[in-house]
């Protein structure tokens, strides 16, 4: 068997000429590892959720609410959903799909929960 055939897609020419299915792996690494590193650097508090929230960077297109809130410290299952509950947002709702009202909404609630305050929900 030719080995060109069994190494992994490492350059952007040779990428082109894997198959999909090598394609599609490599992509969902990438965006994996790049979440590993956002979501420690939001544990650490080197970032702020609601700054995530409001720039959405390419890597948190696909991610899910509950999962960028959990990855703040002191943040389960049960606190992201009383967190999200008075906002009207589905935990499960993908961070790509929200529309401006909703992202600033929940930007505003993150950044006033981290101060301490809590603002009135506008619905």
């Amino acid at each position: 068997m030719d080995a060109a055939l069994i190494a992994p897609a490492t350059t952007t020419a040779s990428a082109a000429q894997a198959p999909q299915h090598m394609q599609a792996l490599e992509r969902a690494n990438l965006v994996r590892l790049a979440r590993a590193e956002l979501k420690r650097s939001i544990a650490s508090g080197d970032i702020d959720a609601s700054e995530v929230v409001r720039e959405c960077p390419w890597e948190t297109e696909s991610m899910a609410i509950a999962e960028l809130l959990g990855s703040q410290r002191r943040w389960g299952r049960t606190r992201v959903r009383k967190f999200l509950l008075p906002l009207a947002l589905n935990e499960n709702k993908r961070l790509g799909t929200l529309t401006s009202r909703q992202r600033l909404l929940l930007a505003t609630e993150l950044a006033a929960k981290r101060s301490g305050e809590r603002t009135a929900v506008l619905v």
